[in-house]
């Protein structure tokens, strides 16, 4: 018996680690096992042929909140195509379907429910061996006109009887890329998610953990991101994990899901001793409203998590990416804009804004009705509304959200994102006037490069009425220019004023010159763009920037910066 296991990813660089755990667990009893990842983006008629070129008898698919659309339409094909195949769904997104699923989709075999190792591994055992499956636990399987339903049963009690897919060369290291999980389960009980269904937490064995990233570090994959739902549960746990990574580490870049409270001061102590660019940490703060936390079950010491962030962020090493939800019960827009300037003010590296998603089997979307929560019925089940935040009021987060990700997001927009907080009262009503502005101009309509969003952030500018703060922006806007974009003498921006006198521009080739010298004979090719400032950076005199570009081949640009004021080099 021939089995693909299959799954839709939303990039091609994504690859899975569901599918490669289900075909070690399966193992050779299940007959043959073939793992094939496709994209969304790939015409359906296409991943169809490629699936009926390899003959298979089963067709087992992993669905997720971003591919149940495109998942079923291939089911239904599949089923027109080759009736005999038997088609089974499993994942977290179908892991609450009811018995509907099955009418709406003929070519449906059977479906599993939550963790899929040893349901699966029990329904293709039994086709293997001819057998007719009964009531395996988790799994609904049609046989015929009538629907087999197995009851509830407990997850994988010791993880380390899955065998490790890493080992057995089942996972593809060549994307730069690879999800790794070293637990299942979390301890927290949010409503929002999933997770508050699975608070039974399991680790893999330390030998296990140690043994698997060893290989993904003497691989030397690009980057890893973990996928445990709170990775520092355990606090020794997490040390002696985050210890054996910097023993053993070459090059790899490393992701986190953590819980920022839960960090102790060996912890922190440890997190110390990180090389730069080693470790990224992805924090859920969700919401700095206590009242929104307690009634979506989040327990959470909102004190402890900002100290733990003032410190990650003072000591520099590790990047710091925090989340807020939006749409949760009993949190407004005022409140949603306040927590915006109380997570911004710990000073993270990156803040991401998504509306609250009532996923099925979620606490939160059993209570939708009572709460009066309105939500798309679709994927990805958004809020659409609720009796604190109106559809109007959830569209305008979108494009706060948007336009985080087009500015502080990239890492290019700092000074005049400080500028405008300065100008506008706070962090968060600077983002609500750009969102006013960005939509009053109809950008958000259109992807951008950042080139282009750098000009309509110039456009914009211009229109405001003050004029001391105009000139600011537009300095800071120029200056942020300089250092993410290499600027080209024969097509500078008008919005630099390179009008240097004769004692700059002998200031400036004396410099160019210098560190053309010191460069000399290291491959390096100099590049350089000077221009006058006469407010940036609370200077207000005039000011010459010379910014040197330093190529090599590579590496990445390095933006050197020399300044001129009054005569002086600084």
């Amino acid at each position: 018996m021939r089995t693909i296991l299959a799954t839709l990813h939303s990039k091609f660089i994504h690859n899975s680690l569901a599918l490669p755990c289900l075909a070690a667990y399966c193992g050779d009893d299940c007959g043959e096992l073939l793992i094939r990842e496709f994209t969304m983006h790939e015409p359906r008629e296409s991943i169809l042929a490629m699936l009926l070129s390899e003959d298979p008898d089963v067709i087992a698919f992993s669905v997720y909140l971003w591919n149940r659309r495109e998942t079923l339409e291939l089911v239904d094909a599949l089923a027109v195509a080759r009736p005999e195949s038997r088609i089974i769904l499993g994942g977290p997104e179908i892991s609450f379907d009811d018995d509907e699923i099955f009418a709406r989709h003929p070519g449906l075999t059977a479906l599993v429910r939550g963790e899929g190792e040893e349901p699966l591994r029990a329904l293709l055992l039994a086709w293997q061996q001819d057998v007719k499956p009964e009531l395996i636990p988790r799994t609904v399987v049609r046989q015929h006109d009538t629907l087999i339903s197995g009851p509830d049963s407990p997850p994988i009690a010791n993880l380390d009887n899955i065998p490790s897919p890493f080992q057995l060369g089942l996972c593809d290291l060549t994307r730069g890329f690879a999800y790794y999980e070293t637990s299942r389960g979390c301890p927290f009980h949010c409503s929002f998610c999933l997770s508050a269904r699975d608070n039974l937490m399991r680790s893999y064995s330390m030998e296990r953990i140690q043994d698997d990233l060893l290989l993904l570090m003497q691989n030397e994959v690009p980057k890893v991101k973990l996928v445990d739902r709170t990775f520092n549960y355990d606090a020794k746990r997490a040390r002696e994990i985050f210890r054996f990574i910097l023993e053993h580490n070459r090059s790899t870049h490393f992701h986190f899901e953590i819980g920022a409270h839960l960090l102790d001061d060996a912890t922190l102590a440890l997190l110390e001793t990180v090389a730069h660019d080693t470790f990224q940490f992805e924090i859920g703060v969700q919401s700095t409203l206590e009242s929104t936390l307690g009634a979506i079950n989040r327990k959470v010491n909102l004190g402890k998590l900002e100290e733990n962030v003032r410190r990650l962020v003072t000591d520099g090493r590790i990047h710091l990416h925090l989340d807020l939800i939006a749409g949760l019960p009993g949190e407004n827009f005022g409140d949603l804009i306040a927590s915006i300037d109380r997570v911004m003010a710990l000073k993270p590296h990156h803040l991401q804004i998504e509306p609250v998603k009532l996923l099925p089997g979620s606490p939160l979307r059993e209570q939708a009705e009572a709460l009066r929560i309105r939500f798309d019925p679709n994927p990805p089940y958004t809020t659409l509304g609720s009796p604190e935040l109106s559809y109007a009021q959830l569209q305008q987060i979108q494009k706060i959200s948007r336009l985080l990700d087009l500015t502080f997001n990239s890492g290019c927009f700092a000074t005049f994102l400080n500028e405008l907080t300065d100008a506008t009262g706070s962090f968060a009503k600077g983002l609500v006037w750009l969102a006013g502005e960005w939509h009053r101009h109809d950008l958000f309509r259109y992807p951008m490069s950042r080139q282009e969003i750098f000009n309509n952030l110039v456009k914009i500018t211009e229109q405001r009425d003050n004029d001391i703060s105009r000139q600011r922006l537009l300095e800071s806007l120029a200056y942020d220019y300089a250092r993410c974009e290499k600027v080209i003498t024969s097509r500078i921006p008008a919005f630099f004023d390179t009008g240097l006198n004769p004692a700059e521009q002998r200031w400036m080739k004396e410099v160019v010159q210098k560190r053309t010298d010191e460069i000399k004979g290291q491959g390096i090719k100099l590049q350089y763009f000077a221009a006058v400032f006469s407010t940036l950076h609370n200077a207000m005199r005039r000011s010459v920037y010379l910014f040197l570009y330093l190529t090599q081949t590579g590496k990445k640009m390095q933006v050197e910066e020399y300044h001129f004021y009054q005569q002086q080099i600084l």
